[in-house]
């Protein structure tokens, strides 16, 4: 068990039966009375951010978390199938546990998947994929003074703007973060 001295920023550590990662904190010293520590907790899971004051010397539990490289196979169900690309092992994933990124994931991938022993917590996708536009309304010549955007459907079945010069059968580089359309792949 560590300590609250043991804090830092990036830490993983076990709160009330979850993991959370430290992402700021701040050790306050009173004029009188003990000195304590503020600190603001992104959950693993959910990414929610809570704050919580723990008392100088209070005892934590660290939680080391581990990156695993994987390929997305297929969706079977509900649930997704990847392949770990070490062993060749197959593990099937709840659909909850991927979340959106099954908007930006395609067959053959490689992610990242989180696991905390031998639970999963998330999967992480690469911060650019690129994907193929297969259906988007016609662009029109003449249109492009402003930045204006129309609706594509990429072949994950995402739906995302694009400028107007995308057409169909392009392929586009996309930020899997936030979902939105970065530049043309040549």
């Amino acid at each position: 068990m560590a300590t609250t001295a043991d804090i830092r920023n990036g830490l993983n550590i076990r709160y009330n039966g979850k993991v959370y990662t430290i992402i700021d904190f701040q050790h306050v010293k009173r004029g009188r009375g003990g000195a304590f520590v503020r600190v603001k907790l992104k959950d693993v899971k959910t990414g929610r951010i809570l704050e919580e004051t723990f008392d100088s010397g209070e005892e934590i539990e660290i939680v080391r978390l581990d990156f695993r490289k994987f390929q997305f196979l297929y969706k079977d169900g509900d649930e997704f199938v990847f392949m770990d690309l070490e062993t060749f092992d197959q593990i099937h994933v709840p659909s909850d546990l991927v979340g959106d990124n099954a908007l930006f994931m395609k067959e053959n991938e490689t992610v990242d998947i989180l696991f905390d022993g031998d639970q999963i917590l998330g999967i992480q996708l690469p911060t650019f994929v690129e994907l193929e536009v297969v259906e988007t309304e016609p662009g029109i010549k003449g249109d492009t003074v402003t930045n204006v955007m129309k609706p594509a459907k990429l072949e994950t079945g995402a739906v995302i703007n694009v400028p107007l010069f995308i057409e169909q059968g392009e392929k586009i580089r996309v930020d899997t973060r936030t979902g939105e359309y970065v530049e043309r792949v040549k």
